[in-house]
């Protein structure tokens, strides 16, 4: 049976690795921020579902997708580039091209560090809009939030620069926060990351 589409769910497609990580966090607090809520494949630790599977779910449940193809370089121990990303991106745009009415509304945003990067690599996708973020996690909100409002409904979101303030003044207190849940900072989950900006972001209203 065919999942609905849930509003406002936003599957994050992106590298897990410690290099990107600030750009992946700057990128869950904006969208929990904006009142969305992000997916990914971090969310469960379910030994009983085939991890495939469970990306495809996500993907078949959100309305938005936000994919970052910028892991493009080889790695220092395969020398082989990583291919997870564009398999995830080529998933989202097949599930809105080929799917029910519903999955065809979803809406997708392609970042990189560099705007024409991709033609090297990836020149298919040719002829849609690449965001570049720079590797910067500030940048990397700002397009995020300018694309939202893009496609969102019509509500008025909070400018790009609104949201990487309110991001580096929940940076700043979150050793606080997490001293208070008897967190390590260092061992946080997805799911606790999550949390911890779910509560910033109540007790800053």
């Amino acid at each position: 049976m065919a999942r609905r589409v849930l509003p406002g769910n936003v599957f994050v497609n992106c590298p897990f690795d410690t290099r990107y990580r600030p750009i992946f966090n700057g990128q869950l607090f904006a969208i929990l921020d904006l009142g969305f809520v992000p997916r990914c494949a971090l969310e469960f630790d379910d030994a009983t579902e085939n991890r495939l599977e469970k990306i495809l779910r996500i993907i078949e449940e959100c309305e938005y997708g936000i994919h970052d193809i910028s892991a493009v370089a080889l790695g220092e121990q395969t020398n082989l580039p990583r291919f997870n990303m564009p398999l995830e991106l080529g998933l989202f745009l097949g599930c809105q091209r080929f799917g029910s009415r519903a999955q065809k509304r979803k809406f997708c945003l392609v970042l990189d560090e560099d705007q024409f990067r991709y033609r090297a690599s990836m020149s298919d996708i040719s002829g849609q809009d690449i965001h570049a973020h720079g590797g910067v996690s500030d940048r990397a909100i700002t397009e995020l939030r300018n694309w939202l409002a893009t496609h969102s409904r019509p509500n008025l979101l909070p400018g790009g620069a609104n949201l990487v303030t309110r991001y580096k003044r929940f940076q700043t207190q979150t050793p606080e926060i997490c001293a208070a849940l008897r967190l390590d900072p260092g061992e946080l989950t997805y799911s606790d990351y999550c949390h911890l900006i779910r509560e910033w972001i109540q007790g800053d209203r």
